[in-house]
């Protein structure tokens, strides 16, 4: 599996870069705070809001509950009105660190829809705990899902809703990758503080 172009990494950084540290700084919130509350260390944030590093789904999803906004506005993606109806092709989708997010609910609602391209392999091993509930839907390839000690294989058809508390991991399991669709929720406000 081949990573991303350098082209593609290039579109998206310039802009989640500097909008991660604008909403980190508009709340108020430290580089170590921010990074403690995200499961990250410091430096790793640092990486992402100077852009040599770009976010996984599970850090996009830890940083939008912490600085209380969605995926869409960290990426920049914000649309002038509420339309109910999305069309097929008429948003670009966002590709980082090999994964590929096409939107697929409107921004700022509490609750985020997206079609998720999974490549094969990657943030295996990245396990994340937050807030909120979680549903996603397999449509193409199997995605290994790891939900506290238990593994789970899903194929297409299959779907999962769990509590984001309970400690989790995505990867696809077959080598084309998978694809699925992926909700979940903005449960927490950004004043509170997601410890175990």
């Amino acid at each position: 599996m081949t990573t991303p172009s350098g082209a593609a990494a290039d579109t998206t950084l310039p802009d989640v870069a500097p909008r991660l540290r604008e909403l980190r700084r508009r709340r108020g919130l430290t580089l170590e705070t921010a990074a403690r509350r995200a499961g990250l260390s410091p430096a790793h944030l640092s990486r992402l809001e100077t852009g040599h590093r770009q976010p996984s789904l599970p850090m996009l999803l830890a940083l939008a509950r912490i600085y209380g906004t969605t995926i869409a506005e960290l990426l920049g993606e914000t649309a002038p009105d509420r339309e109910p109806v999305i069309r097929a092709g008429s948003r670009e989708p966002t590709v980082a660190e090999g994964w590929t997010y096409h939107q697929a609910g409107g921004p700022g609602r509490a609750m985020q829809a997206l079609r998720l391209v999974v490549p094969y392999g990657t943030q295996g091993n990245l396990v994340r705990v937050h807030p909120g509930e979680e549903w996603l839907y397999v449509l193409d390839g199997r995605v290994r899902l790891g939900l506290g000690e238990a593994v789970h294989e899903l194929s297409p058809g299959d779907s999962a809703h769990f509590d984001s508390m309970t400690p989790h991991r995505i990867a696809a399991a077959t080598p084309e990758g998978a694809e699925l669709l992926f909700v979940h929720t903005l449960l927490q406000s950004p004043d509170i503080h997601p410890h175990s």
